[in-house]
């Protein structure tokens, strides 16, 4: 390391509801512009890489990059330079807004790591009777902690040979998936993304026509922060029509919200069955924890359409490479009965009052669909829907069909993978106890020893 971390100079800046956008500044020499146009020379000379570097250090990258880049249009040298964005203190929704994006690499906090007990809550209404239905709703979920870990002990008692501190942590992590389900979509998260120069340029065409205001804030201090760090990659011409084209996306098709199944359906008639029986071979003898290779997605695809709640449509909105639209979060679709069940039956007994009295606090506030979301709890089941290949699928349902994987996901993964079985007829690698308590989940952390 050639540079104290003190000296290091990262772009700051603040966000409207008290959140950060920061842009990290690595110390790197080269920096992502330097190194944009190291690549885009590159393809366009054989001198090689050192005449390249005495170009480099002679005119620097400023210009070249305006102009090619900028200027000209030449999108692929924004995918030569990367950089690293750290968004915090945003709501949950904001930060689906942002990973919303096939191209999306990077990180969010996990509601079973954040402490909610101090943790802000983001109300877009900024009124007094907004401030109150979140606090409420977070007095709610610190009442449900320790009734819902002590009946998790009663029904998982420690096991002769586990561990002490991972039992805690497994019995602590369930009891967090249970009372997730009581934070409201308002409730803030921190998260880290990664991305090239041009992903970074076309997400936010996206953002700043969100139809949520706190989305298209974060655009405005996004944009202003990566101007700072990045003064020559930012700054596109705008296109009217193409700005109106996004107006209408937002206003009209962004969220998804028809009446989903409540068991999964899966429509298999755009899969080419001939095809599949030409690569049965690679069904048929792929190892567990293999993945099928990527040109098996030219037989097709699939569609599923299924109920689940907003908490773990954070989980299953990981899925890259299948395409998902965004579901509206409504209370239309009811509680999510996994949650009811295994709250402790203390809690339970306060739910139904409790979910009545936020109903009628947003109707009593007349608030758009777009801004109720922020006070309604995650729990709430969400209409969904994905289109996806067969080896994106089959990533999908065998990485979320597991014991460590949240309850009400998993069950949707097991029924999207047993019609694939039952349809196709190929072998998934599945946890064959899908439903047991392990407490190797208490050892799916990060900690800093």
């Amino acid at each position: 390391m050639t540079r104290d971390l003190s000296e290091l100079q990262h772009t700051s800046v603040l966000l409207e509801n008290g959140g950060e956008i920061i842009v990290l500044d690595t110390g790197a020499i080269l920096n992502a512009e330097s190194v944009a146009m190291l690549q885009a020379l590159h393809s366009r000379s054989t001198g090689g890489l050192r005449a390249h570097l005495k170009v480099l250090a002679t005119k620097g990258p400023e210009k070249f990059i305006k102009s090619h880049y900028v200027g000209y249009g030449h999108k692929s040298i924004g995918d030569c330079g990367t950089t690293t964005i750290f968004v915090e203190g945003v709501s949950m929704l904001a930060a689906k807004a942002v990973q919303d994006n096939p191209m999306y690499s990077g990180q969010e906090a996990s509601t079973r790591y954040v402490d909610f007990s101090k943790q802000p809550f983001i109300d877009p209404t900024r009124t007094k009777q907004g401030e109150e239905l979140l606090e409420a709703q977070r007095q709610m979920y610190l009442d449900a902690q320790e009734p819902t870990r002590a009946q998790l002990i009663a029904m998982h008692p420690r096991q002769e040979g586990e561990d002490e501190q991972t039992y805690k942590k497994a019995i602590n992590a369930r009891a967090f998936d249970i009372t997730r389900s009581l934070l409201p979509a308002g409730a803030s998260t921190n998260l880290a993304w990664h991305t090239n120069l041009r992903q970074a340029n076309d997400k936010m065409l996206f953002l700043r026509h969100h139809p949520i205001t706190e989305v298209r804030n974060l655009d405005t201090a996004l944009e202003e922060a990566l101007q700072k760090h990045h003064p020559s990659s930012f700054g596109h011409k705008r296109y009217e029509a193409t700005e109106a084209y996004q107006d209408i996306i937002a206003r009209h098709y962004f969220y998804h919200n028809p009446v989903s199944p409540a068991q999964p359906v899966v429509d298999f008639s755009h899969i080419d069955m001939a095809e599949l029986e030409r690569f049965r071979e690679l069904f048929d003898k792929r190892p567990t924890k293999t993945e099928l290779p990527k040109f098996l997605a030219q037989m097709g695809f699939l569609r599923a359409e299924f109920l689940l709640d907003y908490g773990s449509f954070r989980d299953i909105q990981r899925h890259r490479a299948i395409t998902q639209r965004m579901p509206l979060l409504t209370t239309e679709l009811g509680f999510n009965h996994w949650y009811v069940e295994n709250l402790a039956p203390t809690i339970k007994g306060r739910l139904e009052n409790h979910l009545e009295t936020i109903e009628e606090r947003v109707r009593s506030m007349g608030v758009s669909p777009e801004t109720a979301q922020y006070f309604y709890p995650m729990g709430y089941n969400t209409s969904n829907r994905f289109a996806g290949d067969l080896p994106a699928s089959v990533y999908m349902v065998e990485l979320r069909d597991s014991r460590f994987v949240h309850p009400t996901l998993q069950r949707v993964a097991h029924a999207i993978g047993t019609q694939m079985v039952n349809e196709l007829g190929i072998t998934l690698h599945v946890d064959p106890e899908p439903g047991r308590f392990d407490i190797k989940r208490g050892t799916h952390d990060i900690t800093v020893k």
